[in-house]
């Protein structure tokens, strides 16, 4: 018999530097939204397993998009006349204006990789507009992977970006997991991993800016897999340490891409926090689901 998954998706147009995006979304549950981020090169896909949790959609409205250029989401038109290279200022832009198409009230946001790491900016900037924000595999610095050997026209850029990545998790987690975000790598367009990388390994730096964050405005949580090389658990214990207020650490038996990789061990540590966010709320402020 079929089995239908309950996350139904859509496309909407947004307005990003002056110009249309069209950007793909899926969603499941109701509730408090949970925006999810997903990581450079790859897409929203990394987040099936979230969305498909109904421990979680019985309380969350679970969203996911694709970023322009990623996944089913295109690039804008014209798009054969630029270099890709993702700024702070526009992933901060493409945030916002999709929280504002979608009416989003004080998400909490869920961001992976760069994304691990453009979530602490959000919660810098716009602290008051967010429910709170976890950060996956992120900290306050993230150097070293805007690297230009992608690009050469003598490799194969989608087998050895994905087994660049693939090396970032944990040997525990279940191998047709790690297929999984191996293979959706593996799609990913010309340029676009290493256009990433420039937002999170050249252009933003948040060290010594910690305590511009307020945690009691905007809670921070982070979490890193200890078998993670490229964003260390020490690096994301360092950033807890500088940020009053702020909590996590490291996850045993778990590398770059939890929500993915090992989806059932990463929900241990996911859920508690959810539920210590979720309880941050003002009673009254939102109906119980």
């Amino acid at each position: 018999m079929a089995v239908f998954e309950e996350s139904v998706g859509r496309y909407v147009h947004l307005d990003i530097g002056g110009r249309d995006h069209r950007l793909f979304f899926e969603e499941a549950g109701a509730g408090m939204p949970l925006l999810c981020l997903h990581t450079a090169g790859s897409d929203a896909r990394q987040y099936r397993h979230l969305l498909a949790d109904p421990e979680v959609t019985r309380r969350f409205r679970v969203i996911a998009f694709d970023l322009p250029w990623h996944g089913r989401s295109l690039p804008p038109d014209g798009w054969w006349h630029q270099e890709y290279l993702l700024t702070t200022e526009r992933y901060v832009e493409t945030v916002l204006a999709f929280l504002a198409a979608l009416e989003l009230d004080r998400p909490i946001l869920l961001g992976c990789s760069m994304a691990g790491v453009l979530v602490l900016e959000l919660a810098r900037r716009h602290g008051p507009r967010l429910g709170g924000v976890i950060g996956v595999s992120g900290a306050t610095t993230y150097r070293g992977r805007f690297e230009d050997w992608s690009l050469r026209p003598d490799l194969n850029a989608q087998q050895s970006v994905a087994s660049w990545t693939y090396g970032l998790m944990a040997p525990q987690s279940p191998e047709s997991a790690r297929r999984e975000v191996w293979w959706g790598y593996s799609q990913g367009g010309p340029g676009v991993y290493r256009g990433d990388t420039y937002f999170f390994s050249e252009d933003l730096d948040l060290r010594g800016r910690e305590l511009e964050i307020d945690t009691e405005v905007c809670p921070v949580h982070l979490l890193t897999g200890e078998y993670d090389h490229a964003c260390t658990p020490e690096g994301t214990e360092a950033t807890v340490r500088a940020m009053p207020g702020a909590t996590g650490g490291r996850m045993p038996s778990l590398g770059h891409f939890p929500m993915t990789e090992n989806y059932p061990l990463f929900r241990t540590h996911l859920i508690p926090a959810l539920t210590e966010l979720a309880g941050r709320r003002t009673p009254g402020e939102e109906p119980t689901p």
